[in-house]
C-alpha cells in the first residue's frame, strides 16, 4: 500500500471516529406523554418476591449462620442481611427449591437439629445438607422480614398425603397429631402459609412428565391443599402445548400457574462472564430480558382463552440473570457477581411486569444471597450488598401503585446486529396521589433527554456508572449505590436528562 493511500484510509477512519463521536454527544431525543387513565389493575408488591432454595451458600453462610456463630445474628440469621432485606421490604419467600424442593422430605428438617438427618443435595453440587435450617427456622425468617410463605411442596418424589400434613403440620390451629407435634417441637400457634407450589418444573428436574400426566398428578395433590392458594408448575422451555394442557384440563384445580424465564447474555451453554464483558455481551443481556415480555404475552394469552375471567393469576416464580459461575467457585452453586448490567436488568423487568397486572400477581427474583442475580453477597463476616438490591430499593413506590397509560417514542440503538430501544419507561399512581416514573437508558454510550408533557420540578435517585460492569465489592462495598437526582423547575416544561447506562425514578407530586 503506497502513502498516499495510508493516509486517505487513515483521514476516512479518523472521520467516521469523529462522526461516530459527534452522534454519541447528541443526547438521544425521547418523547413520553402520560395519561391519567389506568392502563391495568395495581401493581401487587408480591411482584417484588424472592425466592431461596437449598443451593450452595444461598443459606448457609449466606443467610445463616447459626446461634453458635461469632457472626452477630439473630437466632441463626445473620443481622447484616436480614436487616439489608428490611429496607426493601421482602413481599413474599419462595422455599425451599426450585429443584431441591422435588428431592425433599419435609420431615427431615424437623425436630432436634442435632437429630436431623444429612442428605446429599443431589442437585447442586452433591454436597450434604444438614437440614439445619427446616421448617420451623424458615417460618422464623419470614416473620422477622414480615414476609408471606410460599412453599414449594415435592411432588416430584413424595405423596399428595406428605404435601398434605405438610401443611397442616405448620397451619393447623386442632388437637391433631400433627399439630401437637409442631406444638412439641416449639411452636404453639399455628403459621400461615399463603401460597403452595404443586410441584417445581415438572417438566423436568421435577419429574420430567408429560404435560398430560401432570395434569392428572396436579388435580390430585391439588384437592388435598386446602385453604391455601395452589400454584401450578408451569412454564420454563417455551411450551405453549404444555400451558394448553394444564389450562384445559387443571385450571379449576390451580389458583395460579407459573412461568421461569433467564437472562443470559449468550447461549444456554456458554452463558457469558458476569464480570469483563463488552458491549456485545452487555446487549444481548439486556435483549434477552425483554424477551420475557414476548414469553408472558404468550402465556396469558393461552390462559385467557382457558380462563377469561382471569381468575388464575401468573407467577414468574424464578427470573433473573444467569451467567457463568465465578472463577475458582463449585459450578454447582452458582454463584456470580452481580454488576449494573443485572441492575438494568430488574429494572426492565420491572417495568415489564407493571405492563402486564392483569395476569402477572407475583414474582420470585432468583435468588435471594449469593446464588444467582442475588440482593446480597457474602464472605464470612462481611457483606455486600448489589446493584440489583439497589433496584428492588429504587423501585419501592411502584408497590400498590396503579399503571398509567403512557406513550414512549424513542429512538433505537445498534450493537452488531441487535436492535434495542434507547430508553424504557414505566408509569404509575401511587395510593398517595403522586405518580412514579422510572426511566430506563439501554445505550451505554449515548444520553437520552426525555420531554414529557409533565411541569414542574421531580426528584429521585439514579444509579448509574461509567463501566459496564461495575458492582459492588467486599472491600469497596458502596462503589455502586444510587444517588439523588433531579429535574424541572416549577412551572417549566419537564424534561429529564438520563446518562448512559442508567436507571432513574423519580416522584411527580400531586
Amino acid at each position: 500500500m503506497n502513502v498516499k493511500m495510508k493516509h486517505l484510509l487513515h483521514a476516512a477512519t479518523l472521520a467516521l471516529s469523529v462522526s461516530a463521536a459527534a452522534i454519541a454527544a447528541e443526547p438521544a431525543e425521547v418523547r413520553l406523554t402520560i395519561a391519567t387513565e389506568a392502563v391495568g389493575p395495581r401493581i401487587e408488591p408480591e411482584i417484588y418476591g424472592h425466592f431461596v432454595e437449598h443451593l450452595g451458600t444461598g443459606v448457609y453462610d449466606g443467610l445463616w449462620v447459626g446461634p453458635e456463630s461469632k457472626i452477630p445474628n439473630t437466632r441463626g440469621w445473620r443481622n447484616d442481611v436480614v436487616e439489608a432485606l428490611r429496607r426493601i421490604e421482602v413481599p413474599v419467600i419462595r422455599w425451599p427449591g426450585g429443584c431441591f424442593a422435588d428431592d425433599y422430605d419435609w420431615r427431615d428438617g424437623i425436630g432436634d437439629p442435632a437429630k436431623r438427618p444429612v442428605r446429599l443435595n443431589r442437585w447442586w453440587g452433591r454436597v450434604p445438607e444438614t437440614n439445619r435450617v427446616g421448617t420451623h427456622e424458615f417460618m422464623d425468617l419470614v416473620e422477622m422480614l414480615g414476609s408471606e410463605a410460599y412453599i414449594a411442596a415435592n411432588m416430584g418424589s413424595m405423596s399428595p398425603r406428605d404435601a398434605s400434613q405438610w401443611l397442616e403440620y405448620m397451619t393447623s390451629d386442632s388437637k391433631s397429631a400433627l399439630a401437637e407435634e409442631r406444638r412439641r417441637n416449639g411452636r404453639d400457634r399455628p403459621w400461615k402459609v399463603k401460597y403452595v407450589g404443586v410441584g417445581n418444573e415438572s417438566w423436568g428436574c421435577g419429574g420430567n412428565m408429560r404435560p398430560e400426566y401432570q395434569a392428572d398428578l396436579h388435580n390430585r395433590y391439588a384437592t388435598y391443599l386446602q385453604d391455601t392458594l395452589r400454584v401450578a408448575s408451569g412454564d420454563g422451555q417455551r411450551n405453549d402445548h404444555l400451558v394448553e394442557v394444564l389450562m384445559e384440563r387443571s385450571g379449576a384445580h390451580m389458583d395460579a400457574f407459573t412461568l421461569h424465564y433467564y437472562t443470559t447474555a449468550g447461549e444456554w451453554e456458554d452463558k457469558g462472564p458476569a464480570t469483563g464483558f463488552g458491549a456485545d455481551r452487555w446487549a444481548k443481556g439486556l435483549q434477552s430480558a425483554l424477551g420475557i415480555e414476548e414469553r408472558i404475552v404468550a402465556v396469558s394469552g393461552i390462559m385467557d382463552k382457558h380462563d377469561p375471567k382471569k381468575r388464575v393469576a401468573l407467577y414468574v416464580d424464578e427470573w433473573g440473570t444467569w451467567h457463568d459461575p465465578a472463577p475458582g467457585t463449585n459450578p454447582g452453586f452458582l454463584q456470580q457477581q452481580n454488576t449494573l448490567r443485572d441492575g438494568l436488568v430488574a429494572a426492565l423487568t420491572f417495568n415489564v411486569f407493571h405492563r402486564h397486572t392483569e395476569r402477572v400477581k407475583m414474582a420470585n427474583i432468583a435468588q435471594m444471597v449469593n446464588v444467582l442475580q442475588a440482593m446480597a453477597l457474602t464472605d464470612g463476616p462481611r457483606m455486600a450488598l448489589t446493584p440489583t438490591y439497589h433496584v428492588f430499593e429504587l423501585y419501592k413506590p411502584f408497590r400498590g401503585a396503579v399503571p398509567l397509560k403512557a406513550t414512549l417514542e424513542t429512538p433505537r440503538w445498534h450493537e452488531g446486529e441487535i436492535e434495542l430501544p434507547a430508553v424504557d419507561a414505566s408509569v404509575a399512581r401511587a395510593a398517595d396521589g403522586s405518580m412514579v416514573l422510572a426511566l430506563v437508558n439501554l445505550d451505554p454510550w449515548r444520553t437520552a433527554r426525555v420531554q414529557t408533557n409533565l411541569s414542574g420540578a421531580v426528584r429521585g435517585r439514579i444509579l448509574t456508572a461509567d463501566a459496564l460492569d461495575a458492582h459492588n465489592t467486599f472491600a469497596k462495598p458502596n462503589a455502586l449505590v444510587p444517588a439523588p437526582y433531579s429535574s424541572g423547575a416549577n412551572g417549566a416544561p419537564l424534561t429529564l436528562e438520563l446518562p448512559p447506562k442508567s436507571v432513574v425514578v423519580v416522584s411527580v407530586p400531586r
